[in-house]
């Protein structure tokens, strides 16, 4: 079972229907003990940083996840739910995120029309079974004012240009995160949520 985290801020049910039918079994929940039991947990994002870290907090949800993670279970972040698996957000101030990954969450340069919104194409990083068997040139579909910074580029699976080069798809071991919405990206975001469930034991 997929435990998809309602923390207040997801685009939930959309992720649902798509894992749905891709048949991995899925709850949406903020149960804590639920999500324990779960096999890989899906953290989904729209907002703002701060908000979602907020919303995590008041649900007792932080050490939740924080745990699961050290567990070794797969965890994959959407969008902001990507964001907050970093260390920082400089979003309408300096924001603490989960610090799962090495990061900073920045803004888009004033030259660039934020926020970067529409379908933008995949180019390949670091080899990852995450993208395993996805068509070249495939395309996916971001809304985003802020972006990742990373740390580690060896951690970046997949990046978009936009004015700079984006990391699209990270992981490192377990966790993994896209900055765009793989349930609203066809064929190519269906592939890697596939490639997700994939992962769980």
């Amino acid at each position: 079972m997929i435990s998809i985290i309602d923390y207040k801020v997801g685009n939930l049910k959309s992720v649902s229907k798509a894992l749905d039918n891709l048949g991995l079994k899925n709850v949406i929940t903020n149960n804590i003990e639920e999500i324990n039991r779960s096999k890989a947990i899906i953290l989904p994002g729209v907002g703002a940083f701060k908000d979602a870290m907020d919303q995590l907090k008041n649900e007792n949800l932080v050490d939740c996840i924080k745990n699961f993670a050290a567990k070794g279970k797969p965890i994959l972040g959407i969008c902001l739910g990507m964001q907050v698996l970093y260390e920082k957000s400089f979003e309408d101030g300096e924001w603490e995120g989960l610090g799962l990954l090495e990061g900073e969450i920045v803004r888009f340069n004033n030259n660039l029309k934020v926020p970067h919104m529409g379908w933008n194409k995949l180019i390949p990083g670091v080899k990852d079974d995450i993208g395993k068997n996805l068509e070249e040139e495939s395309y996916v579909y971001f809304v985003h004012s802020y972006y990742l910074k990373p740390q580690h580029k060896e951690e970046v699976a997949f990046w978009t240009e936009y004015g700079i080069m984006v990391p699209a798809v990270i992981r490192k071991n377990n966790i993994m995160g896209m900055q765009f919405h793989p349930e609203k990206s066809g064929k190519a975001g269906m592939k890697l949520l596939e490639n997700f469930g994939r992962m769980i034991p």
